[in-house]
């Protein structure tokens, strides 16, 4: 083996102790405590899990979360990497303040959006102020879910836009500027540039981007529960009382399964439908 590949193999063992030691052994325990019914093999875990009566809403509320938060957030930090192109001074001060939302963890953010929309919050403060609205009007409801669905939404917009712009403009750094300059020479505008050489040269980026704010909507739990408790169900949530208010690992661990069940799907289908020309050439 040249002394080549063997430091590659080196360098990259740490890693892959890593994943195997923090990811795929949980994993592989939640698979064999899921199938598991008083030490026989079985899918009951799996027929609760169905039969639980938050089960739809926490499923149908945690995919709306997807269909919504990313690619809002996409959309949103894609805007900004384009806006930070075109700043000639003080360009990584504006970076800088973009991404201080990427040090606040979930809690703590759903916590600053509590005390904003709460019912003495700020935001019924100043409208109360201003006179826009007659008293305290109580935002956070289970008699409100758009509300709290909104709220949920805008949490999560502020924490987590960041991490999708850092990737971004990471890629955006990568694309040689002679390939727009050349197609200004041509005649092309803002947009056939932004269209036919940003977006397909971003496709790798944006490909990473989809695939890890996609796994962590999934995963998201603090931001809710700080929010709204359990007025608002999510997969993760539901594992979590599962777990530690009904003491039953086994219902917690199917609803663990299903989410790296549907983090694969969506990951495949990211990869197949962002594939880079080269893969495709090679198939």
């Amino acid at each position: 083996m040249p002394k080549e590949r063997l430091l590659a193999y080196l360098l990259l063992a740490p890693s892959v102790l890593f994943l195997l030691v923090f990811f795929a052994w949980p994993f592989a325990e939640a698979f064999i405590v899921a199938l598991q019914v008083r030490g026989e093999w079985s899918l009951g875990n799996f027929a609760t899990m169905a039969r639980d009566i938050n089960f739809a809403p926490a499923l149908r509320n945690t995919m709306l979360l997807i269909l919504v938060i990313v690619p809002l957030q996409v959309m949103l930090a894609l805007s900004m990497a384009m806006l930070l192109t075109r700043i000639r001074r003080q360009r990584d001060l504006v970076l800088y303040i973009w991404t201080i939302p990427l040090g606040i963890s979930d809690l703590a953010a759903g916590i600053v959006w509590l005390a904003l929309l709460s019912e003495q919050g700020y935001i019924n403060t100043v409208l109360d102020a201003l006179g826009l609205i007659e008293g305290p009007t109580l935002w956070l409801s289970y008699e409100r879910p758009v509300a709290l669905f909104v709220a949920v939404v805008a949490a999560e917009l502020w924490r987590a836009t960041a991490i999708v712009l850092v990737i971004l403009v990471a890629g955006v750094q990568l694309i040689p500027r002679e390939y727009g300059e050349a197609a200004e020479v041509f005649g092309a505008g803002a947009w056939q540039r932004f269209r036919r050489i940003t977006l397909p040269l971003l496709k790798p980026s944006l490909q990473s981007a989809l695939i890890l704010r996609t796994i962590l909507a999934l995963e998201v739990f603090a931001v809710v529960v700080a929010i709204s408790g359990r007025d608002l169900t999510v997969l993760m949530g539901e594992a979590y009382f599962w777990q530690n208010d009904y003491r039953d690992a086994g219902v917690a661990s199917a609803y663990a399964v299903l989410i790296l069940g549907i983090s694969i799907a969506c990951t495949l289908f990211f990869l197949r439908a962002l594939r880079v020309r080269e893969e495709t050439e090679m198939r």
